[in-house]
């Protein structure tokens, strides 16, 4: 099946309105845009082929993002910047493609080599960026965060779901959080609910703005 194809890796953000698309919603626009590109996708195998694509690391909804990132093989070589330009032409504004290059075809997947994530998390509520900073560190010392979601309760062992100590910025007259996380099968910590268990940890009133992914990476690059 792979005799003969070629692996492109797409670089794109997902911003304005669309940052509301679910991630299924979200596939399905990037593999329109590689139809409406015209570019000689290869399909599955089985009863019912599909496009051959793959796509990293899933956002939640809501959640913009400046780095995601998804793989689809060709029959065909298409020069990695003209198939660029092909898509960007083909895709709405929010999740045009910022790159485009070609991977090994045994290369490992996005989902699995991509365990590293960093988040922009904008915050409102008066709150100075010392107090801020002070209460995200006593919260990271504490070792431990309680998340409940749809239910249940899930708990996150800080020292090994954070490869870097989140720190505070100002940026555009904006108060920033910058969170790294670790991302993995068993669940990946949302960066909005160490920053509102840090707000209610210190009896303080902020609240999160937005939420942006900057940064995929694998292990060894975090």
């Amino acid at each position: 099946m792979s005799e003969g194809l070629f692996r492109l890796r797409i670089a794109y953000p997902k911003a304005g309105r669309l940052r509301f698309l679910s991630h299924l919603e979200l596939t399905t626009a990037c593999e329109r845009a590689a139809r409406r590109a015209g570019l000689p996708y290869a399909v599955t195998q089985g009863f019912n082929p599909k496009m051959k694509v793959a796509f990293g690391p899933a956002l939640p909804v809501g959640t913009g993002s400046t780095c995601e990132r998804f793989d689809v093989w060709l029959r065909e070589y298409v020069p990695a910047g003209e198939a660029l330009e092909r898509l960007r032409s083909s895709s709405s504004i929010d999740v045009a493609p910022l790159d485009a290059c070609y991977v090994a075809l045994r290369a490992p997947s996005l989902a699995a080599s991509l365990t590293i994530a960093t988040y922009d998390v904008v915050t409102v509520g008066g709150v100075s960026v010392e107090d801020q900073q002070g209460s995200l560190d006593a919260l990271v010392k504490a070792g431990e965060l309680v998340v409940e979601h749809k239910g249940k309760q899930k708990v996150f062992d800080l020292a090994s779901t954070l490869p870097k100590e989140p720190k505070v910025r100002t940026s555009n007259g904006q108060t920033v959080v910058e969170i790294t996380t670790r991302m993995g099968d068993r669940g990946s910590l949302r960066p909005e609910s160490l920053v509102m268990a840090a707000f209610q940890r210190s009896g303080t009133s902020g609240s999160v703005l937005s939420v942006t992914r900057t940064r995929l990476a694998e292990e060894e690059d975090a």
